[in-house]
């Protein structure tokens, strides 16, 4: 008989807390949620105080059945779900499934949360258990009403408005007006010329300085305009300097630069998207598994950091005198400034885990565990490790100078600035990422020794032609930071949002940043003409700071929700009633078809949007819509683009860059005699072995609808192919070599086997509430 069962989320934390409770304690995972809505409209009872009708997810009824089984012999529960309002919703859910099969009579009930899976957490979690928090569970229940009843209601009116599959959610709307808003601003952004004119100097080694006063008048950046005035400037100054410039002023001084604060969630996705390359998504599952433990060989299965889904910067005060002493033991005194830095939050409902993302223990050095980790593992557990480190060191010195030269006559000025690190300090463990929007600053740029009065030697004297650029895209990155700034969402949905937002196919990826597809176009075009107030970023934001008062208990859940409801659903009964199919898929032009004189539209279809007569279907003119650089092609015809160095593998023709319905891709130049085409670009190597054929490697690809895909390089020969990406990791059921990271609207995200005879699935804990 155990006396004691803990239940946890997932089976790797399983693994780790066994260890630290020994064999008085069993451990079980409910593999993430037990229960949900029922998946019709009634399961939010509006008529009864928004009552809500939860049923057993299929998928986990072995799980709740082994946790039952273990619950009649156990006398103390343990509810060990994650530190946050998502896990403390799923221990509710097992703690009434329990209770509804009667099995918690005569038995203890504890709620307990670590934030990080170290003994010590794990122990001192069990001696001191709470009761489950009802303002958490309620302030969950809430998000998901909200979320149901804004799918249940509005998808169905985007299915009769727009086209049929279509969805909308409270959430991800307001982010994807955010990426189309800037497409719109990129496409109306119009380009403006300016000059910039440039001294190339030297004294002992060359640098640059930047005209900022021509004439005696100041510049700014529209100053010079044109070529022939930029000429006219640069002959005047090229002659007033005769070669050499005097320095009129060299102002040095000294600017300190404070350590940021360890990583939040936001932060850690941002900064793994900068250094790393990691996605959003990506970087959430790791840390995951940096959280849940990783098998150290002799030590065994350890959490090597606290848990990741937090939006507050505090650290607790042993792992501040932990970080202290190592920096103490490790480096010079110099490094550790002499009181500790304390970080202010600067959400000031951050509640989801009360500590910041760190390693559970600063002497576990990513070196020394780097033979247990991935390398995507020790790539982002060194980035968490740095930042926690940097974070109580001391502020880096830099040293800053800004001269001035001017020409003899002193009426034309340049100026150059530079920095040197005088002192390290933090930068010697961590140095920031540049935002990829930021523009680059010339400090960085290191000048000789430069007194006043000298005369310096100028090489040259250059003009550079400029065009003032539209803002760019978002990056994941950026985007991120937009959502956290604007308080749409929380910490555990940016990187289901970005998700949901690519599944949906309403944005694509364009160089690493998104672009809002056709039908992303339309849907937010309808959103914002229909639905203003539910995309607005103030409201989505409001409705996420009364999700979290819920949390706190200052407010009741269900008033919250009638507030949202009455005027949301008597808004789709009027958008219903009144909008037609045609007001929200074409925009009318003033501009009359060629064909019949009736007016065209811009119309959206099956393969996106185009021009077509509105006096469809007697007229059935259409044309496709034309980017100004496709009408740049198109007037300038241009020879075909040959491939450097490589002969047409079945003719020895050359081989061509072309240009088909899905996009370029490589073709002999002997078409149609020789039809040998191939992709232009190589497909990415996933470096994981094709189980099937055990001679290939599997790729990514893209399908001709532009969806990604997995498959072995020997297609066609092995057809072995997924539309999930393979893991390198074994099932422990069937033994198959791999497992699939497969992400579902309905399943979330989980591993499983790629074997249709096996049931293996493990769901990987990242919660949506979206």
């Amino acid at each position: 008989m155990t006396k004691n069962l803990v239940i946890v989320e997932s089976p790797a934390k399983s693994k780790t807390i066994k260890k630290y409770l020994g064999k008085d304690f069993e451990i079980l995972a409910s593999y993430g949620h037990v229960r949900d809505l029922e998946p019709k409209e009634t399961s939010v009872d509006i008529e009864n105080n928004f009552k809500m009708k939860y049923q057993l997810i299929e998928r986990n009824k072995r799980h709740v059945d082994a946790i039952k089984k273990s619950a009649k012999d156990a006398q103390n529960i343990y509810l060990a779900t994650d530190p946050d309002r998502e896990g403390e919703a799923i221990s509710w859910h097992i703690y009434e499934l329990l209770k509804n099969a009667r099995l918690l009579k005569d038995k203890t009930v504890h709620r307990i949360a670590f934030n990080e899976i170290t003994k010590n957490a794990v122990t001192e979690a069990v001696k001191n258990p709470r009761d489950l928090s009802m303002d958490l569970v309620n302030a969950q229940q809430a998000r998901r009403a909200l979320d149901f009843l804004v799918g249940f209601k509005l998808s169905p009116l985007l299915w009769k408005k727009v086209r049929r599959g279509l969805s909308a959610g409270r959430v991800q709307s307001p982010a994807l007006r955010m990426i189309v808003e800037r497409e719109l601003e990129i496409e109306a952004f119009e380009s403006q010329e300016y000059w910039s004119i440039t001294a190339q100097c030297q004294k002992k080694r060359k640098f640059d300085a930047k005209l900022i006063q021509f004439a005696n008048n100041k510049l700014t950046q529209f100053s010079l305009t044109t070529e022939n005035q930029t000429k006219s400037a640069l002959e005047t100054i090229k002659s007033d300097a005769n070669g050499s410039l005097i320095v009129q002023s060299v102002v040095k001084k000294q600017k300190k630069r404070n350590p940021l604060p360890p990583f939040i969630t936001s932060t850690l996705q941002q900064d793994a998207v900068r250094k790393l390359g990691f996605t959003t998504k990506k970087t959430m599952m790791l840390a995951q598994q940096l959280y849940e433990g990783i098998d150290l060989g002799s030590e065994g299965a350890v959490g090597l950091i606290t848990y990741m889904r937090t939006d507050s910067t505090n650290l607790s005060n042993d792992a501040v005198n932990d970080i202290r002493d190592f920096i103490e033991q490790t480096y010079t005194n110099a490094l550790l400034p002499s009181k500790v830095r304390v970080y202010k939050t600067k959400n000031q409902n951050a509640q989801e885990a009360h500590e910041a993302i760190r390693p559970t223990s600063v002497f576990k050095r990513p070196e020394d565990i780097k033979a247990f980790l991935s390398a995507d593992q020790f790539k982002l557990y060194d980035l968490i490790w740095k930042r926690a480190v940097a974070c109580q060191m001391a502020h880096a010195v830099i040293d800053t100078v800004a001269v001035e030269l001017v020409t003899e006559n002193k009426a034309h000025m340049f100026k150059t600035t530079g920095s040197v690190i005088a002192k390290p300090g933090f930068l010697t463990v961590y140095q920031e990422a540049k935002d990829e929007d930021a523009k680059d600053s010339d400090d960085e740029a290191v000048l000789p020794e430069l007194k006043q009065g000298e005369t310096v030697q100028v090489n040259d004297i250059i003009a550079k032609q400029h065009f003032t650029e539209p803002p760019p895209r978002y990056s994941e990155a950026s985007l991120v930071k937009a959502l956290e700034e604007y308080g749409i969402g929380r910490p555990s949905t940016y990187a289901t949002i970005i998700s949901t937002l690519q599944q949906r196919e309403y944005v694509e990826v364009d160089k690493k940043r998104f672009k809002p597809t056709d039908v992303g176009r339309v849907v937010n075009s309808f959103l914002t003409n229909y639905f203003k107030k539910y995309v607005e970023y103030s409201f989505t934001a409001k409705l996420e700071d009364e999700l979290d008062d819920i949390a706190e208990g200052k407010s009741e859940w269900i008033p919250v929700l009638e507030h949202f409801w009455q005027p949301f659903i008597r808004k789709i009964e009027e958008t219903d009633a009144s909008v037609k199919k045609s007001d929200v898929t074409q925009e009318k032009l003033d501009e009359d078809c060629p064909e019949c004189g009736h007016k065209l539209s811009i119309r959206l279809g099956r393969s996106g949007r185009f021009i077509g007569c509105t006096n469809y279907p007697e007229c059935t003119y259409t044309r496709a819509i034309k980017s100004e650089e496709t009408e740049k092609d198109e007037a300038t015809p241009q020879a075909p683009e040959i491939v450097e160095g490589r002969q047409c593998p079945q003719c020895d023709s050359d081989l061509h860059i072309k240009q088909g319905r899905y996009g370029k891709f490589i073709g002999c130049s002997n078409y149609p005699k020789c039809k040998h085409m191939e992709p232009l670009e190589k497909p990415k190597d996933l470096g994981i072995q094709c189980p099937k054929c055990k001679q290939h490697n599997f790729v990514e690809k893209k399908s001709r609808k532009g969806k990604v895909f997995y498959t072995c390089s020997g297609f066609p020969k092995c057809k072995n192919s997924f539309w999930y990406p393979p893991i390198q990791e074994e099932c422990p059921k069937c033994k198959s070599p791999i497992l699939l990271h497969k992400i579902t609207k309905k399943y979330g995200e989980q591993k499983v086997c790629p074997n249709e005879d096996c049931d293996f699935a493990v769901d990987l804990g990242n919660h949506s509430e979206e």
